[in-house]
């Protein structure tokens, strides 16, 4: 069995899927960075294919870029200043070859996330 990676982003704040987000995968070697995909988030506030498929997948450390600010700005959300959430990077680890889902939980002041199923 191979591995594979899902991601989903829910609004809290407004309580529904965050729609339109654009996502980066980077995969993590050393000190080197490369951006593997750039997906959009669905209606579902999913990715409409699995932002690492088993045919691509290796474990390692990966991380995850969510264009938080874009979205909030998007929905209405106006500051006099930056806001205080722009891009949100999750840095995390895939050590078997399993599903991994890394879902974000998001707010205009704060995210949470977790490994899902």
């Amino acid at each position: 069995m191979s591995g594979y990676l899902t991601t989903h982003v829910l609004d809290t704040a407004r309580g529904c899927p965050a729609a339109g987000m654009k996502i980066e995968l980077w995969r993590i070697k050393s000190d080197m960075r490369s951006l593997l995909t750039t997906l959009v988030t669905n209606a579902d506030g999913r990715t409409d294919d699995q932002i690492l498929p088993a045919e691509g997948f290796q474990t390692g450390t990966y991380e995850l870029v969510f264009y938080a600010g874009d979205y909030l700005r998007a929905g209405g959300i106006t500051t006099k200043g930056p806001l205080f959430l722009d891009v949100i990077p999750l840095r995390f680890g895939m050590s078997e070859h399993s599903h991994y889902h890394v879902p974000l939980l998001l707010s205009p002041y704060g995210y949470s996330t977790y490994r899902g199923s």
